[in-house]
């Protein structure tokens, strides 16, 4: 029996309190799309399995609570990012070990691949969902687009968690933590296949070459998140 399920039988919800539980769920998203390392995901699937079973919460609430919180959380991480730089990340780095150096150039290593697309799926990654908004204001991504990303991210990842775990029950949390790993190795073949493309265009481009040949020109550089 999972955590989320556990927390949910635990918890009774008063029709009265219902607003409440709304607030907390979109808080706890908010505060961890911020940055800061907290059970975002373990709490949308808690109050839709109490929404599943109880029915004193509306899950079609809960999924807005927890988008809001997302898309607002995101954007407050952004412009933190943006404000305070690499420097916020070196700070947090020494403290807790969820911002760890390599943690930070791997994650920065997707925002150079794929600007918005690692906004929006990574939502999906409980790494890249804390470092996402801070990370994207750092390097400076164009905010409109990542607004858009990030709200079309937060209300996919809202209404697909809380769907599911509204439908599925206790083996929410098993099927999500092996979503995110999938969704994780996706993101690296999806690397792999981008860099072996640029790399075979690099050599037809480059005059000369065979195939026992290198091309002697370096991989075009990627493009910057603002792009």
């Amino acid at each position: 029996m999972g955590e989320p399920l556990l927390l949910a039988q635990a918890i009774t919800i008063p029709t009265s309190m219902a607003v409440l539980a709304y607030l907390v769920v979109g808080l706890v998203i908010g505060v961890e799309s911020m940055g800061v390392p907290l059970p975002g995901e373990t709490t949308l699937i808690a109050a839709a399995l109490i929404a599943s079973q109880q029915h004193e919460l509306k899950i079609e609430w809960v999924i807005a609570a927890a988008a809001i919180g997302a898309i607002v959380g995101d954007s407050i991480g952004y412009f933190i990012g943006r404000k305070a730089g690499r420097r916020l990340f070196e700070r947090l780095g020494r403290r807790f070990h969820h911002f760890s150096r390599d943690r930070i150039v791997r994650a920065e290593k997707y925002f150079h691949k794929y600007g918005v697309w690692t906004v929006f799926f990574g939502r999906f990654v409980a790494l890249l969902r804390i470092f996402a908004g801070p990370m994207a204001g750092m390097l400076r991504m164009h905010y409109p687009r990542f607004l858009a990303a990030n709200a079309a991210g937060g209300i996919a990842w809202a209404t697909t968690i809380g769907l599911v775990a509204y439908k599925i029950g206790d083996n929410a949390d098993t099927i999500f933590g092996r979503l995110s790993v999938v969704a994780l190795a996706v993101l690296a073949a999806a690397a792999v296949a981008v860099y072996v493309v640029r790399k075979v265009r690099a050599r037809r481009r480059t005059p000369g070459t065979t195939a026992d040949e290198p091309a002697g020109v370096a991989v075009p550089a990627v493009e910057s998140a603002d792009v």
